[in-house]
């Protein structure tokens, strides 16, 4: 299955905003996704700016159909927790971008995962984006169905121009979906909010042709937004299924214990108005075909870098009119 869509991180997400109620089994559970067999303060220690009060986690979705299998990085984000401007970031790393993978030169973002795993992956963010990066959780896409099934569906507006796209691609889905309970095959007949079951979900992020990739970003971001709702508005007594649902998708360099720590964060943050940013943005970005690689993102540093570094660090969201 390629062509991965960014929103399967948020299951990462998912994971450290499980209410309190739920530690002991939770915290009994997250030893699961513990990857014992990565270096744990990996990732080589950097110059690159660090500062307190605020983490940031490399969150990776892959295509692999197991947590071992060597694949392409093709959803990358940061998701960044920042306790002293009380607030959530997300920044989406796009994969076309072209960046200097160490040993192997020029290439597109997504394929470091693939050439090195996630040490070569968060070594070429690093060195390119000029940020450190000590934590990273892998999630693996073909849980998504299930952990939308398991909230009991997200509320998402689609809309009418969107409509044939979501029909093409729900048949699609619904026949990737191995869940026994997954009932007959439905479609999105009408534009509006409304509750969208596991595949129909996935088949609304996985929208290519509708429009740019800028919209295709948008409902995914959208995707998650309504993943976190549907966590914040469910029963307690689902709390254990949901993690049982979710962990087996996922690795992560961090503990059981950090991992509650910065759900604790997180709730005590008490927004869940996540800001984000496109990464490179836009304005100062350019597609093109380069050789052999094909269709690359090229992107200006100078421009660039100030902007993640105010957004992550300085709580300043970007704003075209100011760069």
């Amino acid at each position: 299955m390629s062509n991965l869509k960014k929103f399967v991180i948020a299951l990462i997400l998912l994971v450290i905003l499980i209410p309190a109620s739920a530690f002991g089994y939770l915290y009994f559970k997250l030893n699961t996704v513990y990857d014992d067999s990565a270096d744990t303060k990996l990732l080589n220690k950097t110059n690159y700016k660090v500062e307190k009060g605020i983490t940031n986690i490399l969150l990776v979705g892959i295509d692999a159909r197991n947590m071992h299998e060597r694949s392409r990085s093709d959803s990358m984000m940061i998701l960044t927790v920042d306790n002293k401007h009380k607030s959530l970031k997300l920044t989406s790393l796009a994969r076309d971008t072209y960046v200097n993978i160490p040993g192997h030169g020029m290439e597109k973002l997504t394929h470091a995962y693939a050439y090195g795993g996630i040490k070569l992956l968060v070594e070429t963010i690093e060195n390119n984006f000029k940020i450190d990066l000590q934590n990273y959780a892998i999630v693996n896409f073909f849980s998504f169905m299930d952990i939308v099934d398991a909230l009991g569906g997200v509320n998402i507006d689609v809309h009418k121009s969107e409509l044939n796209e979501l029909r093409k691609y729900t048949q699609e889905c619904y026949e990737l979906n191995t869940n026994p309970k997954k009932g007959s095959l439905e479609f999105v007949t009408s534009p509006g909010y409304q509750k969208l079951n596991g595949y129909q979900a996935l088949a609304y992020a996985r929208i290519r042709y509708n429009d740019s990739a800028m919209g295709r970003d948008q409902r995914q971001r959208q995707i998650m937004q309504a993943l976190t709702t549907s966590l914040k508005n469910l029963s307690i007594t689902k709390y254990p299924e949901l993690v049982d649902t979710i962990l087996p998708y996922i690795k992560t360099n961090m503990k059981p214990g950090e991992i509650i720590k910065l759900g604790a964060t997180i709730l005590n943050i008490g927004n869940f108005d996540i800001k984000q940013l496109e990464f490179p943005v836009e304005q100062y970005s350019k597609g093109g075909i380069v050789g052999s690689d094909g269709w690359v993102l090229q992107f200006d540093s100078d421009k660039n870098l100030p902007i993640l570094n105010d957004f992550i660090f300085n709580d300043i969201s970007y704003n075209k009119p100011n760069y």
